[in-house]
């Protein structure tokens, strides 16, 4: 057994290249050959991109899958409290120590090349999931799709882009359609692709790119439909039409989301049980996920703690409809990244709030000052403060409005200091 936590190991792992980000498959594949090609050994692949709601969409799925009985692989990105979130091994978080061994094989099998912390750990995810057995792998794209690490099934059994908007501009492309460019990078020839709702210039991007691949496209709004009524989802296709109850992960948003879901789900032949339990019984946490124990919640005990980690303006849209349609006023805890548009994130959310107090996201290096986050939310409307951390932003929202709605918003890395923190 290696004498490494896993800790130990993706440190060492850092070191292996000095971007964070640098988009090519060309060290993916040196790595998989050297451990065997585990990419040819996968049980069948539904590989997710998009830009908003994969995550969401893929819990879904999983849930799906695993109510109709299925052993389910699923590996998502970022993780949130700790790495071995990323990894589900049949239904089951990756252990610590099958982490520390397989990451020590792919470390070793990397021979100190040059590669990123995340196609070495994807690598390391493909060789865990090729000797476990299973019905389903679910990959999920870190960035973009074309070029992302996950993108090196030759033949997946389905590929879902969930919608597609702005952000990663300086990776992706600086307009839509250069961004639908490198969602569509994952469509296979002849493998059929769910779309969820698009704008009209990603839908031309997807639909060119599925014409040229001969990848026959199960679009929102042409093939598939999901709506709300009267408090239902109401789903339909031309098998034909599901009346279910709404998703347990909150938002309108998720209308869409369980949509692509239950279109994946019904195209691989699941039945109307393994629809309901998509929707009923997935689990995706830091998306509106209500806090219900913890320092954060006993510092404001007459208050509803919720955390989201929605951060591109698209992510800003979505909340504040949700947060339309709640009866207590919302107070925002906001910390953001000097990677994201800012403005664009809270220039929806000057609505439906009634303030928000700007903290620092910690042990982030491109965390976003809180004065500068402050100056944004003035910009876009809001009664704005600033806070040196979390705890300190709540206790002051608790003092001044003690009955309130306290939403934690603004970075995936915010929401797992939170979820670390607030235990």
């Amino acid at each position: 057994m290696t004498a490494f936590t896993s800790d130990h190991i993706l440190q060492r792992m850092m070191a292996l290249h000095p971007k964070i980000i640098d988009l090519t498959l060309d060290r993916v594949w040196r790595l998989l050959e050297a451990l065997g090609h585990p990419e040819r050994d996968l049980p069948p692949v539904i590989h997710v991109a998009g830009t908003n709601g994969k995550g969401s969409t893929q819990a879904m799925v999983r849930a799906g899958l695993e109510a109709a009985g299925e052993r389910v692989h699923a590996y998502t990105s970022p993780h949130l409290a700790r790495f071995h979130e990323r990894i589900r091994v049949a239904g089951t978080l990756i252990s610590e120590q099958d982490l520390a061994l397989v990451l020590d094989e792919c470390y070793a099998a990397n021979a100190s090349q040059p590669i990123t912390y995340f196609e070495i750990t994807t690598c390391a995810a493909l060789l865990v999931f090729a000797r476990e057995a299973a019905d389903t792998t679910l990959l999920e794209v870190g960035l973009g799709g074309r070029l992302d690490a996950t993108n090196v099934v030759e033949r997946p059994a389905l590929t879902i882009i969930t919608p597609v908007s702005m952000d990663h501009e300086a990776y992706l492309g600086d307009t839509l359609g250069k961004i639908a460019f490198e969602k569509a990078g994952i469509l296979k020839r002849g493998v059929p692709c769910v779309v969820g709702p698009q704008e009209d210039a990603a839908m031309e991007v997807i639909e060119a790119q599925a014409a040229r691949l001969g990848a026959p496209l199960i679009a929102h709004g042409q093939h598939w439909h999901a709506v709300e009524d009267r408090g239902r989802l109401v789903y339909q296709d031309e098998t034909g039409l599901l009346d279910l109850p709404l998703p347990n992960l909150p938002g309108p948003h998720q209308i869409d989301n369980a949509g692509a879901a239950l279109a994946a789900l019904r195209h691989l032949g699941h039945d109307e049980a393994a629809c309901e339990a998509a929707v009923t019984r997935a689990e995706w946490p830091a998306r509106m996920q209500r806090l219900r124990e913890g320092p954060l919640v006993e510092a404001a005990p007459q208050a509803e703690l919720w955390l989201d980690g929605g951060h591109n303006p698209a992510a800003g849209r979505a909340l504040a409809a949700h947060l339309a349609r709640t009866q207590r006023p919302t107070h925002l805890v906001c910390g953001m990244l000097n990677t994201k548009d800012v403005a664009g994130y809270l220039r929806p959310l000057g609505s439906v709030a009634e303030s928000l107090t700007a903290v620092p996201v910690p042990g982030e290096t491109n965390t976003l000052p809180a004065e500068d986050t402050a100056a944004a939310a003035r910009a876009a409307g809001l009664a704005a403060e600033t806070a040196s951390d979390v705890l300190s932003a709540v206790r002051g929202i608790a003092r001044r409005a003690p009955s309130s709605r306290i939403l934690i918003c603004g970075s995936l890395y915010l929401a797992g200091a939170v979820l670390r923190e607030n235990r």
